[in-house]
């Protein structure tokens, strides 16, 4: 809900929790409360209360925020089509619409993110969390030991290292989307970047610097307080350098402020345009979205023989920190670079290769 004012803009008001509606108000109530507008200060107790409480909600990230919402609305449309009441909700309930995604092929991490989201429907709410009650965590934790004895584990992405890079990268082309791409995946590569961050980079984060460039990130998963972060890109010596392919691509698209990786449109066929020329392509203004640098990854991998579902968006960072463990940088360094909390996150990115070559028993019997 909006509230009109002539003299300030117009601020998100979150509205009371519709308990015991139907399910198509309490999901568009909540996308509202996702939402987390801060409501412009107008020195009141009622804003700065909703102001706190929008400051709350960011505490998500907006990816999490994301699979919040895509869980209530499956939540709510599922309680709607069984006539069941959505909020407050009651254990039973979930623990069979929990059931019900995992039969239609849901994996266990959406599960557990679908439990998450109704559990912060409630939260929200400011009602008791049923998701708390023992038979929606046991169901849970059958859910995650079936799907183990079944041999169903999550799949990690494998890592693009320096020989998977250079393999990707060569037969990139010079027009518009292929120097945006060789600069993403190089900048990627380089930064030990995730997509989102990728996506998020604007001019202004990037400062010119005697070894390469300084790049800063506003925000980063590793830094859960919210403040910003500065990693270093080192100028290369090859073909590959991530700082002059970067250059090269804002030069060509006359980027000089704003979003860095942009969405870039290919003229209709037949217009009489050569589809390999700078100039025959179109420049959007806005960023390109995480899932959209996924796709680059992906589709540039495809194109030269790897599958698809093999390399994706966390391939650049694995990539990194795999081919920095292999040269013998040192793990606190690595964990550094890639902005973790703990080394036990790292091992999480590291392809470790031949189990055989450096086990620390080889050689000893």
């Amino acid at each position: 809900m909006r509230t009109p004012d002539p003299e300030l803009e117009p601020t998100i008001v979150l509205r009371p929790a519709p308990l015991n509606h139907p399910p198509a108000l309490i999901r568009a109530w909540f996308d509202d409360a996702a939402d987390a507008v801060v409501p412009l200060h107008d020195g009141t107790l009622a804003t700065a209360r909703r102001a706190a409480d929008a400051y709350a909600r960011q505490a998500k990230a907006e990816n999490t925020r994301r699979a919040y919402r895509a869980g209530v609305r499956a939540w709510c449309d599922w309680c709607d089509l069984h006539y069941l009441k959505a909020l407050p909700a009651q254990p039973e309930d979930i623990v069979a619409f929990l059931a019900h995604e995992r039969g239609r092929g849901c994996s266990v991490t959406t599960i557990q993110l679908r439990s998450a989201a109704i559990r912060y429907l409630h939260h929200l709410a400011g009602v008791a969390l049923p998701t708390q009650h023992a038979r929606v965590t046991e169901t849970i934790a059958g859910i995650r030991r079936a799907a183990g004895l079944a041999g169903e584990h999550p799949r990690k992405k494998a890592a693009a290292t320096l020989a998977v890079l250079t393999r990707i990268l060569e037969p990139i082309g010079d027009d518009l989307v292929g120097l945006r791409d060789r600069a993403l995946l190089l900048i990627g590569f380089a930064g030990a970047l995730r997509r989102s961050e990728l996506a998020a980079i604007r001019v202004e984060h990037l400062e010119p610097r005697a070894g390469g460039l300084q790049l800063t990130l506003p925000r980063s998963k590793g830094a859960r307080s919210g403040a910003s972060v500065t990693i270093a890109i080192p100028a290369g010596t090859t073909e590959f350098c991530p700082v002059k392919a970067v250059y090269h691509w804002m030069e060509a698209g006359g980027i000089r402020e704003g979003a860095v990786f942009r969405r870039v449109w290919q003229p209709p066929a037949g217009g009489g345009h050569d589809h390999a020329s700078v100039r025959s392509q179109i420049l959007g203004s806005q960023a390109i979205d995480p899932r959209t640098v996924a796709r680059i990854i992906q589709g540039r991998s495809e194109a030269v023989g790897f599958d698809p579902g093999v390399l994706g968006g966390h391939s650049l960072k694995r990539g990194a920190l795999t081919e920095g463990m292999e040269r013998g940088v040192h793990p606190t360094r690595l964990k550094q670079h890639g902005r973790h909390k703990s080394y036990a996150v790292l091992d999480e990115y590291l392809e470790m290769g031949d189990p055989f070559e450096a086990h620390p028993m080889r050689g000893i019997l």
